[in-house]
């Protein structure tokens, strides 16, 4: 595996573990502000990051949304110069409503190389897994 290779799996880690115990600001702080969202249970794409955070309140306040754990199997990482593809199947114990579930799906998470060596996520798609 190459350097940036494991310096991709790293940040997707992180991105993945903060999401997992529901840290909203190192969540949000990997993706870049201009990055997008594709989610498969919403009508539109989100444009930037503030866009989603302002979607994630909403889910928070008025369906009670809240992330218990998040397990990524399958991963893989591929490296086109400063750009990563990042594929994995997730595993999400969340609550919605007060009600309990695991939601088992697919995600690609496209990062970018930063000037200052880090890599931040520009575009979420996230699926549902075929069963």
């Amino acid at each position: 595996m190459t350097d940036h290779s494991t310096a991709v799996l790293s940040a997707a880690d992180a991105l993945v573990a903060a999401f997992g115990r529901h840290d909203t600001k190192a969540y949000f702080d990997a993706f870049a502000p201009s990055a997008t969202f594709i989610f498969y249970n919403l009508d539109r794409t989100l444009a930037d990051r503030a866009a989603y955070k302002a979607e994630w309140a909403l889910w928070e306040t008025r369906d009670g949304f809240s992330v218990k754990a998040c397990r990524s199997t399958n991963r893989s990482v591929h490296i086109f110069g400063d750009v990563a593809i990042f594929t994995h199947a997730v595993e999400t114990d969340l609550v919605i409503g007060g009600e309990a579930m695991t939601n088992h799906e697919r995600e690609t998470i496209v990062f970018a190389h930063q000037p200052d060596g880090r890599w931040l996520a520009i575009h979420e798609h996230l699926s549902p897994l075929p069963m």
